[in-house]
């Protein structure tokens, strides 16, 4: 497929086809890494992290652990 550049302020801008984003995944908004290899502009999505519960709760400790917190006492017909 060719495309064309286009002006976008001081900078350059370059669409991307619907066909192809779809190939890669990416969406508008999400971050993408550019940069130059061999003379080759290359556009890769950024993978965003994915969490574990157990990962996150593994990382909990005494020393990072917050204390309770008291939002005040109960109003209406809760039960404590």
């Amino acid at each position: 497929m060719t495309t064309v550049l286009q002006k976008w302020g001081n900078s350059l801008a370059l669409r991307i086809p619907r066909a192809y984003a779809n190939e890669i995944a990416v969406a508008e908004g999400q971050p993408v890494d550019v940069r130059v290899t061999r003379g080759r502009l290359v556009i890769a999505p950024i993978a965003g992290k994915t969490y574990e519960l157990s990962d996150l709760v593994a990382g909990i400790t005494r020393k990072n652990r917050h204390a309770e917190t008291d939002s005040s006492s109960a109003r209406g017909k809760e039960v404590w």
